[in-house]
């Protein structure tokens, strides 16, 4: 299967975590996008969706989803996200398309949190995928200091020629080199750095189940 069938069929698999009558979390990128395609045949099901970002928001809402403020919304019972890393414990790196902060908002408000993803994104250890970090812009060069006393190369994330600009007017850095063994640790460390709005380390609001696409099929892992 190719890596957009599996991202077809984890896709389609999490609508069993759907809770019909409810608001369901719905996070951001390709794999995602599978899913609210899959959320369109159950739409009528359920209350509508909380969405990490813009781009995922209008997607929504071209089907016919209702997409609720998360302020609206005292607590989800689930939240459906990609990873663009996940290890055995369920902790990920998330943050490739830049929703990072939203993502993390939303998966901490919900009681489940099930990533979807094809198997290429399980690890032993993170840090193979460049760790990305929301940061205010005027603390760039002194965080590219900081993370290179920690062994990482940190570079500024492009978009078009300028620096992309998040769905919350800030800057990514994207972080290669690394190697999180302990990630809950990690993210507390570096969440603390002035200038971080986000790192992309999900341990705190790690998956409780990840749906893993393979070639034999839907490989659950409960965490």
């Amino acid at each position: 299967m190719t890596q957009d069938e599996l991202k077809t069929l984890v896709g389609r698999a999490a609508l069993q975590y759907v809770v019909p009558g409810e608001i369901v979390g719905v996070g951001t990128g390709s794999t995602v996008n599978k899913f609210i395609d899959a959320l369109d045949t159950m739409k009528d099901k359920i209350k509508g969706a909380v969405s990490s970002s813009e781009m995922s928001t209008k997607r929504l809402r071209a089907l016919g989803i209702a997409v609720f403020d998360s302020n609206e919304v005292t607590e989800l019972s689930v939240y459906i996200d990609g990873a663009d890393e996940i290890d055995g414990h369920g902790c990920m790196i998330k943050g490739g398309g830049a929703a990072l902060t939203r993502e993390k908002i939303v998966a901490a408000q919900s009681r489940r949190f099930v990533c979807i993803a094809d198997e290429s994104k399980l690890v032993p250890t993170l840090g193979i995928f460049p760790l990305p970090v929301e940061v205010i812009p005027m603390a760039t060069q002194r965080l590219i200091r900081q993370f290179a006393k920690l062994g990482g190369s940190a570079t500024l994330r492009m978009q078009d020629g300028q620096p992309l600009v998040t769905d919350n007017g800030q800057h990514i850095l994207d972080v290669a080199g690394l190697q999180i063994s302990d990630p809950l640790a990690f993210e507390l460390q570096v969440s603390q750095w002035p200038g971080v709005v986000t790192v992309g380390v999900f341990a705190h609001q790690k998956a409780s189940i990840c749906l893993l696409g393979t070639a034999g099929g839907v490989r659950t892992l409960e965490f």
